[in-house]
């Protein structure tokens, strides 16, 4: 069976049943250069300790390598640095590493060192959705097309990213979609006496439309113009729900006052969220940017099947969100048409729950499976270089 490494940061919910079902196509090792210590960490976005409490290090080999970071993390080029990764994966002898983002010092390292050696392939899910036409970008262009010169094979999660791969000089046989996934079974699981005590926890009535957002209350997600438009537009029948932490949060709960129609949650973890998101009506990302690269919280609502309102920020739009069928997409930062979308979309909870529907639908085909069969078809072809 042949080898394949991948080098990541650390485990992440998102691609650990990813690597469970590679393992079971090929003999994969996963090389986690963060170390150990980032399996409980502090998230700057939460604003709080996170622990992931469903299982991210079963079904695959694996090694934590020592980070010799003085500040440790993702957060900066240098907070990973490991002296023995090259080693490490010489050692393993794979025939292709995958490679997890670039923007490490190791990442850069391992790209820099095995090109030509072994044929390389890279995950990331980068857009142009912020690009500005100016002389920083124009820089920025030209390193961007060094670095993805040391790529052979780009997986891609949606048409934002492939576009962004194209920009910076990856060609059309260069690229392979595997779509971004969740777990799509987990989130579609019904537990309705649960979803029943959420709603009555919150005092929200069955006729009442629960719109949701969860996810890391900071300016990029914009959580504040949701709030507003909720307030401006004044419908008993409509109630907010925030699930997280953050840095916004204060000035949210103070924003919200006595508003009866809003409500708060703390940062909820995985096994809580499918849950949560069967309570609502509806899920709303209104990301302003910069760098809301996909929003896989919006894949999850809609295995929950859940209507879906986004900004035209966000980087699955395009690809997951259909206007009038599944959902609706506004205009970034525009207050009046998040609330003309907004009163649009409720109309009725049959409308949304018809919507929801059509998302349980169209969010199948984006599955780990799907994933996982892309990059084994890659790495079997034998004119994969």
């Amino acid at each position: 069976m042949k080898k394949l490494a991948i080098i990541t940061t650390h485990p992440i919910q998102y691609y650990a049943p990813v690597f469970k079902l590679l393992a079971k196509k090929t003999q994969l090792k996963v090389f986690y250069t963060w170390g150990e210590q980032s399996m409980v960490k502090y998230d700057k976005g939460f604003a709080k300790q996170i622990e992931w409490d469903i299982p991210l290090l079963d079904g695959y080999d694996y090694q934590f390598l020592a980070n010799t970071s003085k500040d440790p993390g993702t957060h900066h080029f240098n907070g990973i640095i490991n002296p023995g990764l090259v080693s490490a994966v010489q050692d393993f002898e794979p025939n292709a590493i995958l490679i997890y983002g670039w923007a490490w010092k190791s990442h850069l390292k391992a790209l820099r060192f095995f090109k030509g050696k072994i044929p390389i392939y890279f995950r990331g899910d980068s857009t142009l959705l912020d690009q500005q036409n100016n002389f920083k970008n124009l820089l920025r262009k030209i390193f961007l097309k060094w670095i993805y010169s040391h790529v052979d094979k780009a997986f891609y999660v949606g048409s934002t990213n492939k576009n962004y791969y194209s920009q910076f000089g990856l060609k059309e046989k260069q690229l392979i979609f595997a779509p971004h996934a969740i777990d799509n079974n987990r989130f579609e699981k019904i537990d309705q006496q649960e979803t029943i005590k959420i709603r009555k926890k919150l005092s929200i009535g069955a006729d009442s439309i629960l719109i949701l957002f969860a996810g890391k209350l900071e300016p990029k997600k914009a959580p504040d113009l949701l709030l507003k438009a909720l307030k401006k537009l004044a419908n008993p029948n409509l109630q907010l729900l925030f699930v997280g932490n953050g840095q916004l949060q204060k000035e949210l709960k103070t924003t919200a006052g006595n508003f009866s129609n809003i409500h708060f949650m703390d940062f909820q973890n995985q096994s809580k969220m499918p849950a949560i998101y069967q309570a609502c009506d509806l899920f709303c990302l209104p990301s302003k940017g910069p760098n809301e690269t996909w929003g896989l919280a919006v894949n999850e609502a809609m295995a929950a099947g859940k209507a879906i309102l986004v900004s035209t920020k966000v980087g699955c739009a395009v690809d997951l969100v259909k206007p009038g069928i599944n959902g609706e997409v506004f205009k970034s930062n525009d207050l009046d048409d998040l609330m003309q979308k907004l009163t649009e979309l409720a109309e009725s909870k049959e409308k949304l729950t018809k919507m929801g529907i059509q998302s349980q639908q169209i969010i199948q085909n984006w599955s780990f499976e799907k994933q996982v069969e892309a990059i084994v078809n890659t790495f079997y072809n034998k004119n994969a270089k």
